[in-house]
């Protein structure tokens, strides 16, 4: 089983030392959420609030003393400074984006991970971070949807053209070489799931469901992939809640493949950057991370 890290809420340069760290340690890949702006006083919940069980992350997903970061130029840094450390966005709110410049930036950010790089999307839950941003919330889904469609094209290589619902494209290139970037969805209600087996590579867990909630997600979707027929490789992705070596292994033991580990459970807030690294790798040791 793969065990990576999944962060929110770190300092930019202070996110460069974790991804030495967790590359020197052995971890399988490094998430990283994101916000685009803070709205100050917003009230939209988010939806880990439904979600079955305990979250890991309680009170307001984003508050003035969250530390926000731009993922792609944040990750893009993170691979000058690794060398096997898979990196992926946990999520990025594809629809607050032209899907061009995304395309773009993406391309970019593969090419300084030398293949390392994973794009992990979600279309958003905070309404007035669309309102801020002059992007329509409530066409957010279509808008994602059509999205996918362009940054695939637009990888293929040469000139794009597309005409949809919300975009208009015609007489452009993104890149002449053609550029593999797999694409992890994330969600966990019913259409989520059948987004994700439709339109990505792979599926990322939204929060950090219960093990009992995982198995479930997990069962649902292995049968979403046998119902489509699609036998390309489909990677899943599940948040773990806490550090304990039991319960990787109870993980493990289920089959699960691949699984992440929230920063702030082996990372020490307010520590040296000497006691964060040692923390890490006893943390590593312990789990068994090769």
């Amino acid at each position: 089983m793969k065990i990576g890290l999944t962060a929110y809420n770190v300092h930019a340069l202070e996110f460069q030392e974790l991804a030495r760290a967790a590359d020197d340690a052995g971890f399988d890949s490094l998430w990283l959420g994101e916000h685009v702006v803070l709205p100050t006083g917003f009230s939209t919940p988010h939806p880990s609030h439904v979600q079955p069980g305990e979250q890991h992350h309680t009170g307001p997903i984003v508050d003035p003393d969250t530390e926000l970061v731009d993922p792609l130029v944040q990750l893009g840094a993170a691979a000058a400074v690794t060398a096997r450390l898979r990196l992926a966005t946990g999520v990025y709110i594809l629809p607050l984006r032209h899907p061009l410049a995304t395309a773009r930036s993406a391309c970019t950010v593969q090419e300084l991970a030398t293949g390392r790089f994973m794009f992990g999307l979600g279309f958003g839950w905070l309404e007035e971070e669309f309102a801020a941003l002059d992007q329509p919330f409530h066409q957010r889904v279509s808008r994602f949807e059509e999205s996918i469609a362009i940054l695939r094209a637009a990888w293929r290589g040469g000139e794009l053209t597309h005409h949809g619902q919300h975009f208009s494209i015609a007489g452009v290139q993104v890149t002449k070489r053609p550029t593999e970037i797999p694409l992890i969805l994330g969600g966990n209600t019913d259409k989520a799931l059948r987004r994700a087996t439709r339109l990505g590579d792979g599926w990322f867990s939204s929060g950090t469901p219960p093990f009992d909630e995982a198995l479930r997600l997990r069962a649902e979707l292995q049968r979403l992939r046998a119902e489509s027929g699609n036998g390309h490789p489909f990677e899943l992705i599940f948040r773990m809640e806490g550090c304990d070596p039991a319960v990787a292994r109870r993980y493990e033991d289920a089959g699960f493949e691949n699984v992440l580990i929230w920063t702030d459970q082996l990372w020490p807030e307010r520590q040296p950057l000497a006691e964060k690294r040692r923390a890490m790798c006893a943390a590593a040791e312990r789990l068994g991370v090769r």
